[in-house]
């Protein structure tokens, strides 16, 4: 059996038993929990698996681009470190989607805010997954959550501060992702300065492994989170006996690992469209370049977790590989295609509340007067 086959066999193993734990989890939740609310949860994960075909070319485009991993090893590499993040980080990123960007009081309680939600993001997504776009999985949550929020109960729903701090790090995280990446061009280029340009290549190949794994670890972390956090606000009112309390602290672990194992195996299938916008059209990179860039964005995400602050992966990354291409020199970046992706950024937050908002008017209409 060839190196490739083993990896081969390694996602397979991955998705059999990523697919039946799932599946045993949910049927317990089925057990206890109304049918609607069961079947927001596995929207929830639905999404979150989208998240991870949707996300994932940001944590592979690099490694696969200067041709350290082929993709299958690359993908294989990525998921395995988006789901091990599920027991290095804590919950904070979910505490602050399921009690910092809409008033607990109008959501818990409402699968219908929640589907609308999903729904909303799930569609954004699709559509930027299509047309190549690497936008953020994760504002597109966020926005879903705050338009359907303001179409039940107006804007006293949404937690102004709150939304403030993300609109906030739509600008700072990319901007952080774009200084550490310049830096660490920089300050490695000063280190290896003499060295033959061979071994730099070869050293920096075994170096990317361990920057790319940083970068899928800070992805896991983030994004699998902001999917426990909305199933959390839906399950403290609709089935708190399925989280055994009220608060964050108790959710139970398999809640916490259905999230991360949905993601991994989301990875897994990749997005090979995006991989080729974030590999190649923003700016030539080698292994060199992808270590420096995958580092960048991995100590952002790293901060950013710790501080439960729910940061877009995608801007991350992208302003990282803007700032070591500008390293090099202004015209190593593709500025008209950097300008696409900041457009894309900048609508979709206001693009996935509208579809929310839409979404909840119709299915709140389509419910009227059932019980759930």
């Amino acid at each position: 059996m060839n190196r490739e086959s083993l990896w081969r066999l390694a996602a397979m193993a991955f998705i059999v038993w990523g697919t039946g734990y799932t599946v045993f989890h949910v049927g317990r939740l089925a057990m206890i929990c109304p049918v609607l609310v069961t079947l927001v949860v596995l929207i929830a994960l639905a999404f979150d698996f989208s998240n991870g075909i949707h996300d994932a070319a940001n944590s592979i485009a690099t490694i696969v681009s200067t041709r350290v991993l082929t993709p299958l090893q690359a993908v294989v590499w990525a998921a395995f470190f988006n789901f091990i993040a599920a027991y290095v980080f804590g919950l904070h990123v979910a505490m602050t989607v399921g009690k910092g960007i809409v008033d607990p009081k109008f959501a818990e309680n409402d699968p219908l805010l929640i589907l609308a939600a999903l729904l909303g993001a799930v569609l954004w997504n699709l559509t930027t997954w299509y047309l190549g776009l690497p936008t953020s999985s994760s504002h597109a949550l966020i926005g879903g959550l705050a338009g359907a929020a303001i179409a039940k109960a107006g804007t006293e729903a949404v937690i102004l501060s709150g939304i403030l701090k993300i609109a906030a790090f739509i600008v700072l995280s990319p901007v952080i992702g774009l200084v550490l990446g310049f830096s660490m061009g920089a300050t490695m280029s000063l280190l290896f300065r003499s060295a033959r340009p061979g071994r730099v290549d070869s050293l920096f190949r075994k170096g990317q492994l361990l920057s790319a794994a940083a970068y899928s670890l800070g992805h896991g972390t983030n994004d699998a989170q902001k999917t426990i956090g909305i199933i959390a606000l839906l399950l403290f009112k609709s089935a708190p006996e399925a989280l055994g309390g009220s608060d964050f602290e108790s959710i139970p672990f398999s809640i916490v690992l259905i999230c991360f194992t949905a993601m991994g195996m989301g990875t897994l299938v990749g997005g090979w469209r995006i991989v080729k916008t974030m590999g190649s059209k923003i700016t030539k990179l080698n292994p060199f370049g992808g270590f420096c860039a995958e580092t960048g964005a991995a100590v952002t995400l790293f901060a950013t977790a710790a501080a439960g602050i729910p940061v877009s992966t995608t801007h991350t990354i992208t302003g990282s590989i803007v700032g070591f291409g500008s390293m090099r020199r202004l015209g190593a970046v593709r500025w008209g295609v950097a300008g696409n992706i900041v457009w894309a950024w900048v609508l979709t937050i206001p693009v996935a509340g509208c579809i929310g908002a839409v979404t909840y008017v119709i299915v709140s209409r389509l419910a009227h007067g059932a019980t759930y």
